[in-house]
Parts: structure tokens; sequence; C-alpha cells
């Protein structure tokens, strides 16, 4: 007998039993003991043991009321996060002090309660209040396809350059695929220059080398400096013989081409900076 109809047998013979003579409840003791398998003493307690009164509000949940559940503060709380590109919660706790000042500028004023609730959160409240919005703003997708052809050809970059000139860049590609990486969409060309922080941006169709190679001519037509060094990371197109060839078979000066380490985007945190500031702030992740 499941648990459920153990409660119901119980609910329907505790009456009978508390007004029955000793020996009718001796014989409804032992129906129930054989009915549902319980020690006699234990059935003996359940059936005296009295209904509990139905309380008023049953929705109400036990525990202290809770406090940082008002919607201005999520909202607040839910800017500052888009702000920050989606920080982690220990990250944001600490990003939260340094990003309040300028809330009221971007924003309307938040009150001074308000204020001090956001500083007070810890790491797993933040983690509690965003949790509904993390899974409908995901950010966008890794469509790095690493290229193995030439991966013993071109170095990896350890250390940036000791970069006193311009024309040492870093180039990252954003995909604009929405939730899905199926059939061809456009992707965002990201150049920059690590000493000026010069940027480029140019829409390619899909990431076919022949396709990428033409927007970075492009690129370097307008350029008001030469290309002195070009650091990527390791996908395919980029590490790719036509572009390799573009850079490293120039008559007068050979660019320096590099790529950085797997999975490590810090190597490349000039382009990956502006990936941000320049395509995801405008375009989103789309």
């Amino acid at each position: 007998m499941v648990l459920r109809s153990r409660r119901d047998y119980l609910e329907a013979i505790k009456s009978r039993y508390n007004r029955a003579s000793k020996e009718a409840k001796s014989r409804i003791l032992d129906e129930f003991c054989e009915t549902c398998g319980y020690n006699r003493k234990y059935a003996i307690r359940l059936l005296r043991k009295p209904r509990k009164k139905p309380s008023g509000n049953n929705s109400c949940r036990p525990g202290p009321k809770a406090v940082y559940q008002d919607a201005k503060l999520i909202e607040a709380l839910k800017r500052i996060w888009f702000a920050t590109d989606q920080m982690c919660s220990k990250k944001l706790k600490a990003a939260i002090p340094l990003w309040l000042p300028f809330y009221g500028i971007e924003f309307e004023p938040l009150e001074q309660s308000f204020q001090e609730k956001l500083l007070q959160l810890s790491p797993a409240t933040i983690d509690r209040l965003l949790k509904p919005y993390r899974a409908l703003y995901r950010k966008g997708r890794c469509t790095t396809r690493p290229g193995t052809l030439l991966k013993n050809q071109i170095p990896l970059s350890t250390h940036h350059w000791d970069v006193t000139q311009p024309g040492y860049f870093e180039a990252d590609t954003v995909a604009h695929c929405g939730s899905s990486m199926a059939g061809d969409f456009v992707y965002s060309l990201t150049f920059t220059d690590i000493l000026s922080g010069w940027t480029e941006n140019r829409a390619v169709w899909g990431r076919g080398s022949q396709g990428v190679l033409k927007r970075i001519k492009d690129i370097e037509e307008g350029l008001v400096f030469p290309i002195l060094g070009f650091d990527c990371d390791n996908g395919s197109e980029f590490l790719n013989h036509h572009l390799v060839r573009y850079f490293t078979e120039r008559p007068k000066t050979p660019v320096l081409f590099s790529r950085s380490r797997p999975y490590r985007k810090n190597d490349n945190a000039f382009v990956e900076q502006k990936n941000w500031t320049h395509v995801r702030q405008l375009l989103g992740y789309e």
C-alpha cells in the first residue's frame, strides 16, 4: 500500500477508533496493523495523534520575510549585471560599489535604502535573484573551430610584443547566429591595434578563408599605418594557407604572424574588449 493510501485509510478509521470501546479498538488496531504493516505501538500513536487544525493561510511558507524581492531592487541589479557584461555573482558583488555611483546618471536616481541593499547582497543571493534572467539572456555561442593544418607553422604568442609603434594587431570574429549555429550567418571581423586602440570592424558572410581575407585587405587599405604584426585565435578562418601567404610572403617586410593559446581569451584581451564595446553593445547577442 502506498503512503497516500495509508494516510487516507488512517483518516477513515481514526474517528471510529476514538469512539469505539476497548474491545472494538483492539479489533480496529489489529486490522490497521495487518493492512498497513505497522508496528502496533506506532499504529496506536498514529490513531491517537490529534488532527492538525487548518491554518488561515496555507500559502505562507515558514521563515523570515523575503528581504530582496522588491521589483525595483531586482531591476537595478539586472541593469548593473547587463552593464558589466553579465558577470558572475562573485565578480558582480565586487563591481557593484564601483558601478553604483553612476547608476543615477545612466538611469533614474536610486533611493539610499535600495543602494544599501544592493551593497549587502551576497554572491549566493545575487545568483538566486538573477537565475530567471540567466536562462533568458545567454551570452553568444563560441564558434571557434580549430584550424589544425598550420598550427606547427604559426608560433604561439605567450606574451605581448614590445609595442612601441602602431601596427601590431589582434583579430577576432563574432558570430551573429542567435540561438542556433545551423546554416550560414554573418560574422563581425574585429581588428584592434594594441598601442593606439584603433579598431576596424567589417561584416563577413560565413567564415570562409577567402571572405575573411577580402575583408582584411579592405581594412589594410584604409589604415594610416602598415600592419607589422598579426595575432589571432585558433579558428580556421585565420589559420589557413591564404592568410599565411598574404602576411608572410611579402616582398618588403613580412608581417609577424602568431596565434594565441587555445581557450585563453586573455591572450587576445585587446580585441576581446573591443568585441564587447564595438559589437556586442551595438548588436547584442543575436
